[in-house]
């Protein structure tokens, strides 16, 4: 995973995630960067080893979003501006001439800090810059190095703690917040509420409107959906809570800002955990989710062909019974209209079918039938004299048919 520098938000809540995966087997190792712009580097970059990362809106170019998936917003970082100036707001355009750090080359703060001065009609070549780490821009404004520092991070931050507590250094709002985030979808309106910082000194003084921007958590498209699941597993456990500026539940969040949303990430947010995945161990309910995906296929092919197993079981075993019911009357039919003197052979005749009769070993369901079949022989025996004489009772045509049907 690519975090970010030491101390920063997205270095502090990659620990979570490395205590929330361990939970399940999975060993994440941390990458330390400048930021998000290092981030996007390390993630479009197929050698680098690194399949995740945090990226901050508004810092990643079009061409660089086709091997990677947003597995949603996860949180805010704020742009904080601490100068040593009197209370209140300072207009940037006022700030000619002034020492200030818009952090390294390679974090986000530094290129959202040049597109704030931008919004603001400030030249960066009237300003000293420079590309402070937040905690040497926070040492260096401490030391009247500098005259003001531009912070992109989040409430938890010690830097951001440390200055907005510090004697002599002012936390610049922005009045116009609403402006910005109109002016640039990038980003998004917070109000730090007045005195939560530092309630007996009353800091800050009123409620501050500030300018923020959405972290995503972004992966390659390689990554195996299990893993992506996991990572969005982990996402709300760390981000569900409420925070200073979000409200519990509000993080993470299927939003797509410069990255598409994974597939895997937007089912697990339409439709939550699969019962497996909320009652099972991880590694169980995988396995049982891959087996049903193999089972159901296969019980689909299966039971239709099964239900026809006892059809052509039955198809089977009257096809031997029933050339015995045809072969019975033809006999019935040929005693009707031979002379007397032929009927010596056709008794001979229907013995041996009488035999095989008995001889055929017949299921359950088919007792019945057989029964029907030894029963018009014996009728048809009555009616037959076996000297060869007449019939005592002529039998009404059908007759072994109809029980043989």
């Amino acid at each position: 995973m690519a975090t970010g520098a030491p101390g920063s938000a997205y270095a502090r809540v990659a620990e979570q995630y490395r205590e929330v995966l361990a939970q399940d087997g999975i060993r994440l190792r941390l990458a330390p960067t400048q930021g998000a712009v290092d981030n996007v580097r390390l993630l479009t970059d197929p050698n680098s080893g690194v399949g995740v990362g945090f990226i901050q809106a508004g810092v990643i170019a079009h061409s660089d979003t086709r091997h990677l998936v947003s597995l949603g917003t996860v949180f805010y970082e704020e742009m904080w501006v601490f100068c040593r100036c009197p209370e209140g707001t300072v207009p940037l355009r006022h700030w000619d001439g002034w020492r200030v750090s818009i952090g390294p080359e390679g974090s986000a703060s530094h290129p959202l800090a040049l597109r704030l001065l931008s919004l603001n009609g400030v030249d960066p070549g009237s300003l000293r810059l420079f590309a402070y780490p937040p905690e040497a821009a926070a040492q260096a404004l401490l030391a009247r190095q500098l005259d003001a520092a531009l912070i992109l991070t989040g409430w938890e931050s010690p830097v951001v703690q440390s200055l907005a507590r510090a004697p002599g250094i002012t936390l610049l709002g922005f009045p116009r917040a609403d402006a910005y985030a109109a002016l640039d979808p990038d980003f998004s309106k917070v109000v730090l509420p007045m005195g939560v910082a530092d309630l007996a000194a009353n800091r800050p003084p009123a409620d501050t409107p500030l300018i923020a921007s959405k972290a995503s958590l972004v992966v390659r498209k390689d990554v195996h959906r299990a893993l992506q699941f996991l990572l969005v597993r982990a996402a709300m456990e760390v981000h569900g809570r409420p925070g200073m500026f979000q409200r519990a539940g509000e993080f993470p969040a299927a939003e797509e800002i410069d990255v598409p949303l994974s597939k895997e990430a937007r089912d697990l947010y339409r439709s939550g955990p699969t019962l497996l995945q909320r009652t099972l161990p991880f590694w169980l309910a995988e396995l049982v989710q891959r087996l049903l995906i193999l089972i159901v296929p296969i019980a689909g092919i299966i039971y239709p062909l099964w239900s026809l197993v006892p059809r052509i079981y039955h198809w089977f075993m009257r096809r031997h019974l029933d050339p015995m019911f045809r072969e019975l009357r033809l006999l019935e039919h040929e005693m009707r209209v031979s002379p007397p003197g032929a009927h010596t052979e056709l008794v001979h005749r229907l013995d041996q079918l009488e035999r095989r009769a008995r001889e055929l070993p017949m299921p359950g369901f088919l007792v019945e039938s057989t029964y029907n079949l030894w029963a018009s022989i014996q009728d048809l025996r009555e009616r037959v004299q076996p000297d060869g004489s007449e019939p005592a009772r002529e039998s009404p045509p059908g007759r072994v048919s109809a029980r043989g049907s």
